[in-house]
């Protein structure tokens, strides 16, 4: 007996209990489908993730007053820095950045062709109208200067950048993104500039339209209000705010030079002594990128140990039915082994069997996984995302589990006596 013909038995007899097979198929494709599932909607976060932290580009840098504080699942994550002493302090102690701090920065700071802008976050989810549409109040307004744009990777599409002394003045013009756009001048966009709209009931001149550009699920870049920097200071209550300071240098290989200089340059400004601890913090622009795909991987792992034990019951389960197959195949053994087959013969037939079932439920799990997995890149609005190296190593695991499952009834069933096996009933 060739091993297609042993292929070939194995394959009806699967066919022949339609019931247990798919009952074990079922079991190993949970398995399979629930890594594969996690493991797709993670590159797929991942994927938004790195389009939306590198709006500002490798090449750049923030200061902060504090860390930024990263929740994910509940919990929160907050890193530490080390003082020269040793001891280690929390990343949220800090005294906010104050806009004479910022603005003493922005002069002092010299490096060869760096930008340096000054943000400060205004109100968020607002209302934005005019006489006669308005938006969902889902819009965030933000405060910056001339260089805003260059920062945060924002282009014009139609209108003009702020001038030094709109911004110094806090005039009450914006910017708007290309979603407050389509949703208030829907006929045509380049019809905002100059308009007049009401935001959070305060009235703005709309002197550009942005844009538009990637967002995700974390942050949509569209549905913002950009006005002077100085207009939120003077309009809305930033007592308790702090600002930000963004810096782009013109080469990556200089970041580190750039960032040093940064600090050296802003400890004075904030007062510390030589031996006193940083009081801020400085984010290159993949941190929060960075600090999220860390808790996904956590999540990673933890599916893994949970497709884990799940094979492994798979793999008992299958193993119980390769027995009971033995047992009902008793007198059908024997006959195959009185008209000359081969121990070998009989282990193979086994064997294909098992691994064909197993490799079954991987094909199932691997399919219903990837599609459902991918949903997660839709509402993310990410490209269609298939995890090659977990499918291969899917493949792999389970063909192992087969083999595994099916040693055991295909060693037994290779040593029944041909005799004792026909007259079995």
């Amino acid at each position: 007996m060739t091993y297609r013909d042993s292929l070939s038995l194995s394959w009806k007899n699967i066919k022949g209990n339609k019931l247990r097979t798919g009952i074990t198929v079922v079991i190993i494709a949970l398995g399979i489908f629930a890594l594969i599932l996690i493991i797709t909607a993670i590159s797929a976060a991942s994927n938004s993730l790195t389009s939306s932290f590198s709006t500002m580009g490798a090449n750049s840098f923030s200061i902060r007053f504090r860390d930024r504080n990263i929740k994910f699942g509940g919990g929160r994550q907050s890193a530490t820095k080390s003082t020269k002493s040793g001891k280690e302090r929390k990343s949220n102690m800090g005294i906010p950045i104050s806009y004479d701090e910022a603005r003493e920065f922005k002069e002092r700071y010299t490096f060869p062709s760096a930008k340096v802008g000054i943000a400060l976050r205004g109100p968020s989810s607002v209302v934005v109208n005019t006489n006669q549409r308005k938006t969902n109040p889902d819009v965030n307004i933000f405060g910056g200067d001339e260089n805003y744009l260059d920062l945060n990777g924002y282009k014009i599409e139609y209108g003009r950048n702020f001038t030094e002394s709109e911004i110094q003045t806090g005039r009450n013009i914006c910017m708007i993104g290309s979603g407050v756009a389509a949703k208030l001048f829907p006929d045509n966009s380049a019809k905002a500039v100059d308009a007049l709209i009401s935001v959070d009931h305060i009235p703005y001149r709309i002197i550009a339209v942005l844009e538009e550009k990637s967002s995700s699920a974390f942050f949509n870049t569209s549905k913002i209000i950009i006005t002077p920097v100085n207009n939120i200071r003077r309009l809305h209550s930033t007592q308790n705010n702090s600002f930000t300071l963004a810096v782009m240098v013109n080469d990556l290989k200089l970041m580190d030079v750039a960032t040093g200089e940064a600090k050296g340059t802003f400890r004075p400004i904030r007062k510390l002594a030589v031996a006193d601890a940083d009081n801020f913090f400085i984010d290159k622009s993949d941190s929060i990128a960075e600090a999220l795909l860390t808790n996904l991987g956590f999540l990673e792992k933890g599916t893994i140990g949970i497709a884990f034990i799940t094979l492994i019951g798979a793999a008992i389960g299958l193993m119980n039915i390769m027995l009971v197959a033995v047992n009902e195949r008793t007198k059908e053994i024997g006959l195959a082994k009185a008209l000359g087959g081969r121990a070998r013969d009989i282990r193979a037939q086994f064997l294909f069997e098992s691994v064909l079932i197993s490799l079954m439920g991987a094909f199932a799990g691997i399919i219903a996984g990837i599609l459902v997995g991918n949903v997660v890149a839709i509402l993310l609005h990410t490209g269609f995302v298939v995890p090659w190296g977990w499918v291969i190593a899917g493949i792999f695991v389970c063909s192992f589990v087969g083999l595994a499952a099916g040693l055991y009834p295909a060693y037994k069933a290779s040593k029944l006596d041909p005799i004792v096996a026909l007259r079995y009933e």
